[in-house]
């Protein structure tokens, strides 16, 4: 469960959490661009040691490599999955010359992507992404629903985690047995956990009926958001970014991890 503790908000006093939620979209998004137009190695790792100052600007370097350790198993997973069909499908993956170096770049791409979204949210409180989605124009009946998921989600995924750990005092054995028999122990995790966001849901909506939500279709807000000096920097950085990793992608050669580390 640690990989969602990696988008729960961390009320930190610094440059990154007072950028405006727009920008730092925006350079996720360019951040997302980037790694999708990329398959070699070379430029994704490029991208992952990229953002590490940005982590280290918005202290958020313990929940954010919890995140990462969270999202390790599946790097893994596309990395098992990727290198198996090299073999299957070898035409496919011609391309690349290494049979470990186009797996290895899968993985190394997801962990960028979960990484790059890690970061938003960790520095990006909800108050202040639902308003920069209503600045933006966004129907407030989908702004609600997006910011309340956000909130919950790290919340569920801490309270199954407590779940399991008084389902183990109670003697119940997650870890061991045949595959199947592992996924029917967590039945008994699964009921208290539905039945927990059942009630959640239900007291969620009685709030909202007593403050009367969806009364008024014109809403205000104590705060606007406005673009700073800060927030401009971060576009041309993000701009910058993506017009290089364009330029890189279709303009310059990419060498193979072997013919860098030659055995």
């Amino acid at each position: 469960m640690s990989v969602f503790e990696g988008f729960r908000f961390r009320r930190v006093s610094s440059l990154v959490h007072r950028l405006d939620p727009r920008v730092k979209f925006f350079y996720v998004l360019v951040m997302f661009i980037v790694a999708v137009i990329f398959s070699e190695l070379l430029p994704l790792t490029v991208l992952f040691f990229l953002q590490i100052p940005f982590v280290l600007v918005g202290g958020v370097q313990r929940e954010w490599l919890r995140s990462l350790k969270g999202a390790l198993l599946f790097a893994v997973m596309i990395f098992t999955f990727n290198f198996i069909f090299t073999f299957l499908y070898p035409p496919v993956y011609a391309q690349s010359a290494s049979p470990i170096e186009y797996p290895l770049a899968m993985a190394v791409r997801f962990l960028v992507l979960v990484e790059s979204f890690s970061v938003f949210f960790l520095t990006t409180s909800p108050d202040h992404l639902s308003l920069a989605l209503e600045q933006s124009h966004v129907p407030y009946s989908f702004t609600f629903a997006f910011t309340t998921a956000v909130r919950f989600v790290p919340v569920l995924a801490e309270e199954a985690q407590t779940i399991m750990d008084a389902q183990k005092a109670r003697g119940l054995e997650l870890e061991k047995g045949s595959f199947l028999r592992r996924i029917r122990n967590y039945i008994p995790i699964l009921i208290p956990l539905i039945v927990s966001a059942i009630r959640r849901s239900l007291e969620l909506a009685e709030a909202m009926e007593s403050r009367a939500w969806g009364a008024s279709e014109k809403r205000t807000n104590l705060y606007v958001l406005k673009l700073k000096r800060g927030d401009f920097i971060l576009i041309v950085i993000a701009i910058a970014i993506l017009l290089l990793g364009f330029y890189v992608r279709y303009f310059v050669y990419i060498p193979p991890l072997k013919a860098l580390l030659p055995i």
